[in-house]
């Protein structure tokens, strides 16, 4: 007997469950089924979800016998190993052309595999990336899906609904990506993305707390300040929410009470593994993820300060001045991080063939993600001038928005590195578009150096081909 629910949810965290109830609001009839069924009770108790009339399933059978064929089952679990015990388990229950949506944040190659091996078997696989955290997924994720376009096709109205909607014309949020991996690989980029962007704000808060001297209310103000202009973003957004929040308890403020350790799930790593893999230049997203590892390391940190003594920064100059000089930096910095992150996508087309729109990537991160920024349709503005586009800095917005900005950046950096203030993205970020811009590095050197002791050949400027020397003649 065939159910009558259009899609059902496996895995009720936090994820699942505000997904769960932002596809009944949208009008799809919802089953769900959690590993805990006390879970599943409690979420199905809710009176939202009683509102909505999510259906839920005690057992995995009882969430597929509850389905329409094709049956739609989106799974809301842990990435790697539960994916794939997940995906073991309904395999049986499944018939030819069900389909099974993978909305957790797994490593693209795992869905390359995951789909390949599905696909031999009658299924279809969707490796979908959703970004925006909690709020997101209830009231409107950015979503990337990737996998069979057939598949896509059966599960698009179900996707374009829930997803978040940007401008007058209330466009969603959602696009098909490509193909097998292409949609957790776009995710996993945007994730790379999101780690660079919340280092360089974190380090422009440094600056102005630890150099500048800023109380948490001036620092609010000027965050707030800057998401009215060209840097109007979330996460500049929260920022500024962050430094406006006290403790309720001690009346000190919020962020002075959060130990300075980060944490991080991988995708960073990913991304800087994937740009290492595919040749792509990407070191200020690599930065953010040692810049967390780094300060992972707290107790050593504070051993090497009494070691080498506490830095105490001081700021002789303008301080409107020089705030003004960590906003251009801050969206010099950002431009950069978006190149690296849109570089490591085109270089992934060519690796795997996926036929990716990165304009039309850039739209959807307009609305519902992390990265969500005004200066997204400006990139896909530059896409549109040039579909062919090897690098954002190429544009002429964005090489005029950089060299607007370059002082000022060089200025902030400078002055960070000489008054002993770490700042490895903004830093970062400058070496890269100093190398990027750069006709002749010195990578002639280089290859010198590994031709004098392993024979490894070079080009020369005035003959073809590659050439070896007697170093020691």
């Amino acid at each position: 007997m065939t159910g009558t629910a259009d899609i059902g949810l496996v895995g009720l965290a936090v994820m699942g469950q505000n997904l769960a109830l932002n596809i009944a609001e949208n009008g799809f009839a919802i089953a769900v089924f959690n590993r805990t069924t006390e879970t599943m009770r409690s979420f199905v108790d809710s009176p939202e979800a009683r509102k909505f009339g999510v259906q839920g399933c005690e057992t995995l059978e009882g969430l597929v016998g509850a389905l329409k064929k094709p049956r739609r089952v989106m799974l809301m679990v842990k990435a790697g190993a539960p994916v794939d015990a997940q995906i073991d388990t309904l395999m049986p229950l499944l018939e030819e052309d069900d389909i099974i949506i993978d909305g957790g944040n797994s490593f693209y190659a795992d869905t390359i595999r995951r789909e390949k091996a599905l696909a031999a078997k009658g299924i279809l696989y969707l490796g979908t990336g959703v970004s925006g955290g909690e709020e997101g997924a209830r009231r409107g994720p950015s979503i990337m899906p990737g996998g069979p376009r057939a598949a896509y096709d059966q599960v698009s109205a179900i996707l374009l609904a829930i997803s978040a909607k940007v401008g007058a014309e209330q466009t969603p949020c959602c696009t098909y990506i490509g193909a097998d991996g292409a949609g957790h690989f776009v995710k996993m980029v945007h994730n790379g993305i999101e780690y660079a962007d919340m280092q360089m704000i974190a380090e422009v808060y440094f600056l102005m707390k630890n150099l500048l001297g800023l109380s948490y209310a001036e620092m609010r103000d000027v965050f707030a300040e800057w998401n009215r202009g060209d840097l109007d973003s979330y996460l500049i957004e929260i920022t500024a929410q962050i430094l406006a929040r006290n403790d309720e308890e001690s009346g000190q403020p919020m962020l002075s009470l959060i130990v300075d350790r980060a944490g991080q799930k991988g995708t960073g790593r990913w991304t800087s593994e994937a740009a290492l893999q595919l040749g792509v230049a990407a070191p200020t997203i690599a930065e953010a993820v040692f810049a967390r590892v780094l300060s992972s390391f707290r107790d050593e940190r504070v051993e090497a300060e009494k070691l080498f003594g506490k830095q105490a920064p001081s700021f002789k100059g303008d301080r409107r001045s020089f705030i003004a000089a960590l906003r251009d930096a801050l969206l010099a910095s950002k431009i950069c991080a978006y190149a690296q992150g849109f570089a490591i996508i085109e270089a992934a087309k060519a690796e795997h063939h996926w036929d990716i729109d990165l304009g039309a990537v850039s739209m959807i991160w307009r609305g519902g993600c992390i990265i969500r920024a005004r200066f997204l349709e400006r990139i896909k503005q530059a896409y549109d001038r040039n579909p062919k586009l090897k690098n954002l800095l190429l544009d002429p917005y964005f090489k005029e928005r950089v060299t607007n900005g370059l002082d000022a950046w060089r200025d902030v950096v400078a002055t960070a590195m000489r008054e002993g203030v770490a700042v490895p993205a903004l830093s970062s970020a400058l070496a890269y578009f100093d190398g990027y811009r750069t006709g002749r590095l010195w990578a002639d050197m280089i290859q010198a150096q590994r031709d004098y002791f392993g024979a490894h050949t070079f080009e020369r400027f005035d003959k073809p081909g590659w050439h070896h020397v007697e170093w020691t003649k």
